[in-house]
């Protein structure tokens, strides 16, 4: 039997140790430059469902009134003109406070009863004059309604 020497077997040992740790330095390499995982996202609770309240329909109405109502006075240099928007405003706040997709919608409804004459009344004329005093009587009896009917 041939004796082997321990001593020349111990640069082969390290020669295989150093590319067994190289090849699996190699397959690890991918996972090293990703870092630590980020915990996968969870997912966002949908907003709740917009509320509704029996006279929403009514009230649409009245923001879009109160829209017409305050463009007109203004155009016609009314006293009180920017009241109009301070009570749609306090509307807001009393009605759709912790409910951003209602208030979006008022605020919408408002908007739209603005525009509305804003896009046919460019001068403050007599049909613009009775078109406000119609709108702000319409404004009353729909205060009157919700207030009667589904008030405190």
């Amino acid at each position: 039997m041939a004796c082997v020497s321990t001593i020349s077997m111990i640069p082969v040992r390290r020669v295989f140790l150093s590319l067994f740790l190289c090849a699996g330095a190699a397959m690890s390499a991918p996972v090293w430059a990703q870092g630590k995982k980020a915990p996968p996202a969870v997912p966002e609770a949908p907003p709740p469902p917009p509320a509704t309240v029996p006279y929403d329909d009514k009230l649409l109405r009245f923001a879009e009134v109160i829209g017409s109502v305050h463009y007109l006075r203004t155009l016609c240099k009314a006293p009180g003109g920017d009241e109009w928007r301070d009570e749609m405003q306090q509307l807001l706040d009393s009605e759709a406070k912790d409910e951003p997709q209602r208030k979006e919608r008022l605020t919408a409804a408002f908007n739209r009863g603005y525009r509305a004459f804003a896009s046919v009344y460019t001068d403050c004329t007599a049909s613009a004059i009775v078109a406000e005093e119609r709108y702000r009587n319409e404004g009353a009896t729909l205060a009157t309604e919700i207030t009667s009917r589904f008030g405190n």
